[in-house]
């Protein structure tokens, strides 16, 4: 029987060793990526979606100005009862009824008259000027404007969540930094009480590193709701609630290697917003040609088929075909004030496209800068923490021994708490500065689509 019972104990042991196991499993599968919340952003983002809408619309639009070049036909039908004696004496005449031999016929006195018409009319533009053409050129540039604007969401969102992830990561091991600092205090303070219960130390010591743990408490508190606001940032840049506290964890990978030019040379000009504001640009040049262009003829031929019936009898056919010209003569200097707008936005557009190259340009080469200083940053405050681990080792046991005062033990353990925040801060910024510089030379979205 004891058997028996040592034999279910092992059983129940190994099965909940298995399911530890798979819950471990389970909870590391869970972590929250970058990759995680960037594919997740492309899907949820409003500003995506909206970039999406507007690319539809555009391409809707070429086909609108592509349907100019297609003839036009239209059915119409109309039921009318008069006795007004034109339009009576026209519908008589279209039903082919009309007798002026009948001795009753009186031209200005009919009777009551009905007509039921149905028409069939075709209308086509042979000659426009080229209006026509700049009309859909515009609107496949357009389409390529929209096209580059949703490319540039897509580099802005990308890096806005990369910077809030790491932010929330960063928030996270603040809490850790803190954390560590509070164990600190506390293995000092029983380092105190207990020199004071031998004689070694003074109540002033205790006192002094009590109000250091309390400062270090409340700065865990702190971190911890710098955290929760960290996540809350990162869930708005995704578009989806995605990052928890339970998924967010630290990160240990190393830190990648990125390099950059000063002055990149052709940076700014592979950014989607230059390219949309030089798409601008032509959009306002064809504009300024299609304004030209009202002063040329239009030639448009048309015809129409009607079947005219007084409801009571069949119905009689009738056609009309032509050849219609407009050309403008005088229009009150509306086409030559339309000319002079469009030259004046087009060179506006000219300009503001000079204006953007050159912000973008300064964009790529503050993101340059940024990163070599994280970098070098990362490179400092990585060594300072090391030292600053090392001095409180060694002032907390020279403060042991009675070889210091609890002031340089404070100072020591305030400057190794700061020395790994700004570490922490470092990498974290050094992460960020990458992505903004892969933003600024306008490859994030490229580089994620691969």
């Amino acid at each position: 029987m004891k058997s028996i019972r040592i034999c279910r104990y092992s059983t129940a042991v190994v099965i909940i060793s298995l399911f530890l196991q798979l819950h471990g499993g389970l909870l590391k599968a869970a972590e929250l990526t970058l990759g995680d919340c960037l594919t997740t952003g492309l899907a949820s983002s409003p500003d995506i979606k909206a970039a999406s809408s507007r690319l539809v619309a555009a391409k809707a639009g070429v086909k609108s100005a592509e349907s100019a070049y297609y003839p036009w036909v239209t059915v119409s039908s109309m039921l009318a009862r008069t006795d007004n004696p034109p339009q009576a004496f026209m519908m008589s005449l279209n039903q082919k009824i009309l007798n002026m031999a009948d001795p009753a016929f009186d031209p200005n006195n009919p009777d009551d008259t009905d007509n039921l018409r149905v028409s069939l009319g075709l209308q086509y533009r042979l000659l426009d000027g080229g209006r026509r053409s700049l009309d859909r050129g515009m609107a496949n540039l357009g389409a390529s404007a929209a096209g580059e604007g949703l490319e540039a969401v897509r580099n802005e969102l990308l890096h806005m969540i990369t910077k809030t992830y790491y932010g929330s990561v960063k928030a996270r091991t603040f809490i850790n930094v803190q954390e560590e600092s509070v164990k600190s205090v506390e293995e000092s303070l029983r380092v105190a009480r207990e020199r004071q219960k031998a004689g070694a130390a003074l109540e002033t010591d205790v006192l002094n590193l009590e109000v250091q743990l309390s400062q270090a408490k409340e700065d865990l508190v702190r971190a911890r709701n710098g955290f929760l606001m960290a996540i809350a940032a990162l869930n708005a840049a995704v578009g989806k609630d995605v990052a928890t506290a339970e998924n967010i964890l630290t990160y240990h990978a190393a830190l990648p290697e990125a390099a950059c030019a000063l002055i990149p040379a052709s940076a700014a000009e592979n950014r989607a917003e230059f390219k949309a504001m030089k798409i601008a640009a032509e959009i306002r040049g064809k504009a300024l040609a299609k304004a030209k262009k009202e002063y040329f003829p239009t030639v448009n031929i048309f015809a129409s088929s009607d079947w005219d019936s007084d409801v009571s009898s069949e119905f009689e056919q009738s056609y009309m075909a032509g050849v219609m010209v407009d050309l403008n003569i005088f229009d009150g200097f509306r086409s030559r004030n339309a000319v002079g707008e469009a030259k004046a936005r087009a060179q506006a557009a000219v300009a503001d496209q000079e204006k953007v190259l050159n912000n973008l340009k300064l964009d790529a080469i503050q993101a340059c800068i940024e990163m070599k200083e994280a970098r070098e940053r990362v490179e400092v405050t990585g060594k300072g923490a090391v030292s600053a681990e090392q001095a409180l080792k060694v002032t907390r046991d020279r403060y042991q021994h009675g070889a210091t005062g609890v002031a340089e033990l404070i100072t020591a353990q305030t400057a190794l708490t700061a020395m790994k925040a700004r570490d922490t801060a470092a990498r974290f910024d050094y992460l960020t500065a990458i992505s903004n510089l892969e933003r600024a030379e306008g490859k994030l979205s490229s580089k994620f689509n691969k």
